[in-house]
């Protein structure tokens, strides 16, 4: 993909960023190369995700605080849908993920491990794209996400989330599918109401919980979902950006050992 105007890559010393409001502590020495970094001024470069049988959809608005700030507020009331970014990149180019979120609450029936509780204030995924014409995925593949948008199916996701309750682990395999891995970065309610940033290494995180390295393409979404629990929930995300470090090393798939595994599934 190559990016618009809106995505032109740029390279930022770090210490620029980290003396931006809501920006990731860095150290001075550090510099980053960054391909799309939304600061939600608006939702242009978001669609709305809807899934089949579901007609409450959550709602997602830009909010605006009195000196100039923006963020995307999340509402989700017995309802589900998300918000899907209409570019995709390659992760072993830019590895690296960072956000800052915060929710209202949490959901008292949410629980990551079963199917009755799989809601979460906020989640981000990162969809990885597999190749649609391997039968052996296709045949395993139940998850609806991508069928219900018209894109192609991912072949594997993890999900950020902000669990509803203590896990004690935080990678948890979803209880709809075997290809999703939900990642609970935040764990109840003890930091319900504050903004709480985030990192991450897809590159490492992907590997970790599926024990393989990553396709090579990989899109956005973000969701508030409560269709399960029943529940209502407001959250929020400040920005998101995807980045490299100059000097993290080029690192090319190895195709070999995922086509391999991806044979066993």
């Amino acid at each position: 993909m190559i990016p618009s105007p809106g995505r032109t890559i740029l390279i930022i010393i770090a210490f620029a960023v980290s003396s931006v409001p809501g920006g990731m502590p860095c150290q001075a020495s550090d510099e980053i190369e960054v391909l799309f970094r939304e600061d939600f001024f608006t939702l242009e470069m978001w669609e709305p995700l809807k899934f089949p049988r579901i007609d409450s959809l959550s709602e997602y608005s830009i909010e605006r605080t009195s000196d100039g700030t923006s963020f995307v507020r999340a509402r989700s009331n017995k309802s589900a849908s998300g918000m899907v970014w209409k570019g995709d990149f390659n992760p072993y180019e830019f590895p690296r993920i960072r956000w800052r979120w915060k929710v209202d609450g949490v959901y008292r029936k949410g629980n990551a491990t079963a199917r009755s509780g799989d809601d979460y204030p906020i989640r981000l995924y990162v969809m990885f794209t597999y190749d649609p014409d391997d039968p052996a995925v296709r045949r395993s593949f139940k998850h609806s996400l991508a069928r219900s948008m018209g894109r192609e199916l991912p072949y594997r996701s993890i999900n950020y989330i902000w669990a509803n309750r203590q896990h004690g682990r935080e990678i948890i395999p979803n209880p709809y599918t075997e290809r999703a891995m939900m990642i609970a970065r935040e764990q109840g309610p003890d930091r319900v109401g504050q903004w709480v940033a985030e990192e991450a290494n897809l590159l490492d995180d992907y590997r970790e919980a599926f024990g393989e390295d990553p396709p090579h393409r990989a899109g956005l979404a973000f969701m508030n979902d409560s269709d399960d629990t029943g529940e209502a929930s407001t959250s929020y995300i400040d920005f998101i950006e995807l980045y490299r470090r100059v000097d993290d090393p080029p690192e090319p798939p190895d195709e070999a050992k995922r086509i391999k595994m991806r044979g066993k599934d």
